[in-house]
């Protein structure tokens, strides 16, 4: 796909593969809008895609409310007239023995921003996808298939995570609107 001045919003775009994937895209000529919690992490990623070529509109914001999504999409087609691609990127993870667990309110945390975080992306965003024929890229993992001990919480939310695009990708056969995992 050639991204030249094509609309790309990158969730997690402050750090880690969300600021590498923002960076890559501002050298083919992207036009982001980059989203996430952390604001001066944020303007330095945006200063990155502008020095490699790319124009960045950050917003800040957090996947797991709904209000930030809608007024992340709404930025993007109002900054540059349309939405090509979402790439859904914010995530976190886990490291523990489920047994060892004091609390467990990491799975909700989890849940919150692997899985509902995209879906919060997604629902607004689909309507400007659909108008542009545009692509939906979702960061998952291998663990959305294969079990892995420590990650118990993870696992579960990227299962769910890839349950859910599995059955998107179905329903939008035909849109015009492509779905990668």
């Amino acid at each position: 796909m050639n991204f030249e001045g094509r609309s790309v919003v990158v969730t997690g775009a402050s750090s880690g593969l969300g600021a590498a994937l923002a960076v890559a895209f501002a050298k083919r000529g992207a036009r982001l809008t980059l989203f996430a919690r952390r604001e001066q992490e944020l303007q330095e990623s945006a200063e990155q895609c502008r020095a490699s070529g790319g124009e960045a509109n950050p917003v800040v914001g957090d996947v797991t409310h709904t209000e930030d999504c809608v007024r992340c999409v709404e930025s993007a087609v109002s900054f540059y007239g349309s939405l090509d691609v979402l790439v859904a990127n914010a995530g976190v993870s886990m490291w523990a023995k489920f047994e060892d667990l004091s609390d467990t309110s990491i799975f909700r945390d989890l849940i919150d921003i692997n899985y509902l975080g995209v879906v919060n992306c997604i629902h607004p965003a689909l309507p400007y996808l659909k108008e542009s024929r545009g692509v939906i890229a979702a960061v998952s993992s291998i663990q959305g298939k294969v079990p892995v001990p420590l990650h118990t919480g993870y696992v579960a939310s990227k299962h769910a995570l890839q349950g859910f695009l599995d059955t998107l990708r179905g329903e939008l056969r035909g849109t015009g609107v492509d779905v990668v995992t």
